[in-house]
C-alpha cells in the first residue's frame, strides 16, 4: 500500500512538473549582446525596427548614440553593447537592430545585435540572478530561464533606464546577490486588453520579418487584413511558445492559405466562371492584356480560353511576363493530359505525338517574354491585367510604382486582377467578391 502511495505521489509531483513547464503566463523578446541570449518582457517593447542614421548629441554619455526621429518621435537612442562594455558585431548593410522600448511613459531606441523572436515561459521558472553572470551588473538582471535548450538573462529595463533611485524602489523590489526570496517574477499573467493587443502586434512584426526573409512575402497594406487574420487562425492551433515562424517549412505552412485557388496549374471551370463574371463588355474588338509573373504559362493559358470564350469574335493578346527563364522558355509549348484540362478549355486543343497542346490561334494570342516586372514595361493601353499574388512578394515602395504603372496603362474602363487575399486602395474600386479580387479605376 505505502509503495502505491510513493508511486501515486510521484506521477503527481510529475504532473505538477509538467503543467508548470507547459504553462505559459510570461513573454519575452530574445535577442543576442556579445554572441550571449538575452530577453526583455515583451510588456515593455513598443516595437521592432532597423535604422541606420542617428542624429549625434554633443557631451553625450558614450552609450548613446544619438536621437533618432521615429515617426514624428525625437527618442534617445542607447547602445546596450556600449552600456554594458560587450564587443559589437560588424554590420554589412549599415542598418542597426533596435528594440523600441515603453518604460512608464517614455520611449527608448535600444540597439542590439541581433532581434530572435517571441518566447512563451512560465514565470515560476525564472531563477534569480546569480554573480556567474559576469558581463553585466547583477542589478540590471531580472532573472534567467531556460527555454528549449537556450538560457535567456532577462534584462531588468526598468532599472536600465529608470531616472533616479527613489523612482526604482518604487517600481521595482531591490534583488539581491544569491537571494531568491527577495525575487519576484514580473507580473504579466494580469495583462490588460492593451498589453495583449501591444504583445499580438510584437509577435506579428516577428513573424512579418520572417516571411520577407524567409519567402521575401511582403507584409503590406495590400495584404494586411490577410496577415492579421492568418495569424489569428496560426495562433488558435499553435502553443503561444510556438507562435514564431523559425524555418523555410514553416513560412510554407503560414502562407499555405494566400495563395489564389488554382495556382500553378490549369484553373478549373468553376473558377474560371468566377473570374468570367467580372469581365466587363468591351468597347473595342482588339483586347490587350497583360499577365505579368505568368510563371509556367498555365495561368495565361486558362486566362486566354476563358476570354476566347467570353469574347469570341475580339482580336486578343496577352503580353504574359516572368523572370523565371526556365519556366518562360518552355511555356509555348506546353503539353499536357486531356483530363488535366477543364471542360472550357476543350475547343482550343490539338493532338500531337507528345500528347495534347493548344492550337496555334490559342498560341498565337500569348506573347511569353523573359521580363522583370520591376523594369519598365513595353506593352500597349490595357484593357485586362492578370497579377495575381505578385504584388505581395516585390517590396512596398515597388509596389507602389507597380500600382501607378498598372493606373498608368490600364484603360479607363479596364480592370485588373490580383491575388484573393490582396486588396488596392482607395483609388480603386473593388467589382470582384471573394475568391476574385478584381477592381477598376475609381476616376
Amino acid at each position: 500500500m505505502a509503495e502505491i502511495k510513493d508511486l501515486l505521489k510521484v506521477n503527481a509531483d510529475l504532473q505538477i512538473q509538467k503543467e508548470r513547464v507547459e504553462s505559459v503566463d510570461f513573454k519575452i523578446i530574445t535577442f543576442s549582446l556579445g554572441g550571449k541570449d538575452y530577453g526583455v518582457d515583451i510588456m515593455n517593447v513598443k516595437e521592432i525596427a532597423k535604422a541606420d542614421k542617428f542624429t549625434y548629441v554633443p557631451n553625450a554619455a558614450s552609450f548613446i548614440r544619438g536621437v533618432y526621429n521615429l515617426r514624428g518621435d525625437i527618442i534617445p537612442i542607447i547602445d546596450l553593447r556600449l552600456f554594458f562594455h560587450l564587443p559589437q558585431d560588424k554590420k554589412m548593410d549599415g542598418l542597426e537592430n533596435m528594440l523600441i522600448l515603453r518604460i512608464d511613459e517614455r520611449v527608448y531606441g535600444t540597439v542590439v545585435d541581433k532581434i530572435d523572436k517571441v518566447v512563451g515561459i512560465n514565470s515560476s521558472t525564472v531563477q534569480p540572478p546569480h554573480p556567474i553572470f559576469g558581463d553585466i551588473n547583477i542589478k540590471y538582471i531580472s532573472g534567467v530561464v531556460e527555454k528549449e535548450g537556450n538560457l535567456y538573462v532577462i534584462l531588468d529595463v526598468v532599472r536600465i533606464f529608470s531616472q533616479n533611485e527613489d523612482e526604482k524602489n518604487k517600481t521595482r523590489i531591490p534583488i539581491q546577490e544569491n537571494t531568491a526570496d527577495n525575487f519576484v517574477p514580473p507580473p504579466s499573467s494580469m495583462q490588460t486588453a492593451e498589453q495583449k493587443a501591444v504583445a499580438a502586434d510584437t509577435a506579428i512584426g516577428f513573424i512579418k520579418e520572417s516571411l520577407l526573409a524567409l519567402k521575401r512575402f511582403q507584409a503590406s497594406p495590400i495584404n494586411d487584413i490577410w496577415v492579421h487574420q492568418r495569424f489569428i487562425d496560426w495562433s488558435a492551433t499553435r502553443s503561444a511558445s510556438n507562435l514564431q515562424i523559425k524555418n523555410a517549412n514553416d513560412a510554407d505552412e503560414f502562407l499555405t492559405s494566400f495563395y489564389s485557388l488554382c495556382d500553378g496549374v490549369f484553373w478549373d471551370d468553376e473558377y474560371a466562371n468566377m473570374v468570367k463574371s467580372v469581365l466587363p463588355d468591351m468597347p473595342s474588338n482588339s483586347i490587350q492584356v497583360w499577365n505579368p509573373g505568368c510563371g509556367k504559362g498555365y495561368e495565361s493559358f486558362s486566362f486566354i480560353c476563358l476570354l476566347k470564350t467570353r469574347y469570341p469574335n475580339a482580336r486578343i493578346k496577352i503580353w504574359a511576363n516572368d523572370n523565371d527563364i526556365m519556366s518562360i522558355s518552355n511555356a509555348p509549348n506546353m503539353t499536357f493530359d486531356m483530363e488535366d484540362l477543364p471542360d472550357y478549355c476543350h475547343p482550343f486543343v490539338v493532338s500531337g505525338r507528345n500528347g495534347y497542346s493548344f492550337n496555334s490561334a490559342i498560341k498565337d494570342s500569348i506573347v511569353f517574354e523573359y521580363h522583370d516586372v520591376l523594369n519598365e514595361a513595353t506593352v500597349p493601353d490595357l484593357d485586362l491585367i492578370l497579377v495575381r499574388d505578385l504584388l505581395s512578394f516585390v517590396n512596398t515602395q515597388e509596389q507602389e510604382k507597380l500600382i501607378d504603372v498598372f493606373k498608368e496603362k490600364l484603360k479607363k474602363t479596364g480592370v485588373i486582377i490580383v491575388g484573393q487575399n490582396e486588396t488596392l486602395n482607395d483609388e480603386w474600386q473593388s467589382i470582384g467578391k471573394a475568391p476574385v479580387s478584381a477592381f477598376m479605376r475609381s476616376e
